[in-house]
């Protein structure tokens, strides 16, 4: 159990049977304390809300209180997150939903308290429900097609901030994905929200980006700071550099990588995050140095380490950065020998503190081990288990509709519900078409839209949080490969990183090549030869 919840006065348990057994055989409702160990949020309500004495008395009276680690459990998280964190949920033994908030005060608990009680007193069982997404079991499914750029399109014209950068009119999140988009299709929208990012949510001292904004104008930080997070804007701005030459681009890159391999770095691999404590990042400089810094959570994630693989050696292919590099092997190889089985089956995290660790084969850690892995093929010529990864989630995980399941279908509460999120399905298409146009393997392909295909219903639904899904859709149509008859690190393979646009895969040591030369393929026809670096920017450019 986390420190923040001991401190509490109620007597959590860990999500599992055991708390909803106690639950059935009691006859009490359950309430789940859905919290994040970077969230000050959850700390505050903890301080306050969860130790006020007689909060905590009516909920160990009348409730089988249990506390679940959102990040270590995402499929919990993704069935009760009640919009953000602490989520604050009432739901029945079986674990059907009866109501549910994020953060509470002492009134708006005491509140809550009272009317779920009268809830559960009158109807029982009867008054809980299953949320939309999982009643809802298949994906709305549909034909691909051109359409699905052109929406995303209009929807970057149409949700574009022209005063103060970045999409929407409220919240503003740096959304990575949705920059490296827009830098093909509107490179001005994508460099003004880099700049508003990099001026904006940029820790300017210590260094990494904080999650969003809670304002249009960016100016009111929420301070937690994801290793995630902060390695998709690495690959955001190395790509941002990569299409402008802007140095402070470069700079800022650099800045992060400096952040993410000193304060987030376990030793062994890269940690989950550091916590957004507001008063600590309102201090001047010279005051921070007498200060303590926001806690650091150790655990490893395989999927969090993908992104990162991912994201350094981005930045490591268009700069030769040598720190970059060598610490994103250093997080490849942890996560390979420690977190990837030799069925390709990744396990969620593992803690190097207590030797906890999580489930094997979420879709997630899937998904994000194999982008990594596969950045790491087309940089360094080292795919390690890429192939074995990718075909355990074929195996295990993907539906008859196409569309990829996010773990097991077992466990407690709705656990045992399948749930196909859109997002995480984008991830793994997305990465299994870098792992079909390096192999030439088409059951990648087939794999990758079937999964796209699953939910191209929905296309003129999707907002711009999703860009990656209409990038996915063109690669799929369009798909663009530079193979590289020698070895990683040549100088032809090094100018075929630099010169491709980010949605082409460059793909060294290939034998669609000949010795000594790269060779365009576009949807599998040559479309050119070269055999130096001059050569192959004259064909790309041509």
């Amino acid at each position: 159990m986390d420190d923040s919840a001991v401190d509490t006065k109620v007597e959590w348990r860990e999500w599992g049977p055991e708390a909803f057994g106690r639950a059935a055989g009691s006859g009490k409702p359950v309430l789940l304390s859905l919290w994040a160990p970077w969230s000050e949020d959850c700390r505050e309500m903890d301080r306050t809300t969860y130790s006020e004495p007689r909060i905590a008395a009516n909920v160990n009276d009348g409730f089988v209180p249990v506390r679940v680690n959102v990040d270590r459990h995402p499929r919990v998280r993704d069935r009760y997150n009640m919009g953000g964190f602490p989520s604050t949920v009432f739901t029945t033994p079986e674990g059907t939903v009866l109501t549910g908030a994020t953060f509470l005060g002492v009134d708006g608990f005491r509140e809550i308290l009272d009317a779920v009680r009268r809830t559960w007193d009158a109807k029982g069982t009867e008054a809980g429900s299953v949320p939309r997404q999982l009643s809802d079991s298949e994906p709305p499914g549909g034909e691909l097609s051109a359409r699905a750029e052109e929406h995303m399109v209009e929807q970057l014209l149409a949700a574009y901030d022209d005063e103060f950068g970045g999409w929407g009119t409220d919240v503003k999140f740096p959304l990575p994905r949705t920059i490296e988009f827009a830098l093909v299709r509107a490179r001005d929208q994508a460099t003004r929200t880099l700049d508003a990012v990099q001026n904006r949510l940029l820790d300017t001292y210590d260094g990494g980006f904080y999650r969003f904004s809670h304002n249009r104008n960016w100016g009111s930080p929420q301070r937690e700071k994801l290793v995630d997070e902060n390695a998709a804007l690495v690959r955001a701005f190395a790509h941002g550099y990569r299409y402008t030459g802007e140095e402070s681009y470069r700079e800022t890159a650099e800045r992060t990588v400096e952040y993410l391999t000193t304060d987030l770095w376990t030793g062994d691999a890269f940690a989950a995050s550091q916590g957004g404590d507001d008063s600590y990042y309102r201090l001047e400089a010279t005051e921070r140095e007498d200060a303590d810094p926001p806690s650091v959570d150790e655990t490893v994630f395989a999927g969090h380490n993908g992104v990162a693989v991912d994201g350094l050696l981005t930045y490591a292919a268009y700069t030769d950065d040598e720190r970059a590099q060598r610490y994103a092997e250093r997080a490849r190889d942890h996560v390979v020998s420690e977190l990837v089985g030799e069925d390709g089956g990744v396990v969620h995290f593992g803690d190097p503190e207590t030797g906890a660790v999580g489930e094997t084969g979420l879709l997630t850690a899937q998904a994000r081990t194999l982008a990594g892995l596969a950045t790491s093929a087309s940089v360094l010529g080292e795919p390690g288990p890429a192939e074995a990864v990718a075909d355990y989630t074929l195996e295990r995980l993907q539906a008859e509709s196409g569309a990829f399941r996010d773990g097991p279908t077992e466990g407690e509460g709705l656990l045992d519900r399948p749930l196909h999120p859109l997002d995480t399905n984008v991830d793994a298409a997305d990465a299994l078409l870098d792992w079909w146009l390096l192999t030439d393997d088409e059951r990648y392909r087939e794999a990758a839209r079937e999964a796209l295909s699953a939910f191209a219903g929905a296309t003129d639904r999707m907002g711009v949080e999703v860009a990656t899904y209409a990038s996915a859709v063109a690669r799929l149509r369009d798909p663009q490969v530079v193979a590289v008859g020698t070895e990683a690190g040549t100088d032809l393979h090094r100018a075929a990183l630099r010169l491709v646009d980010h949605e082409t895969v460059v793909s060294p040591d290939d034998d669609r090549a000949d010795d000594g030369e790269a060779v365009v393929v576009s949807d599998g026809d040559v479309t050119g030869r070269a055999d130096s670096p001059a050569e192959l920017e004259a064909v790309l450019t041509g």
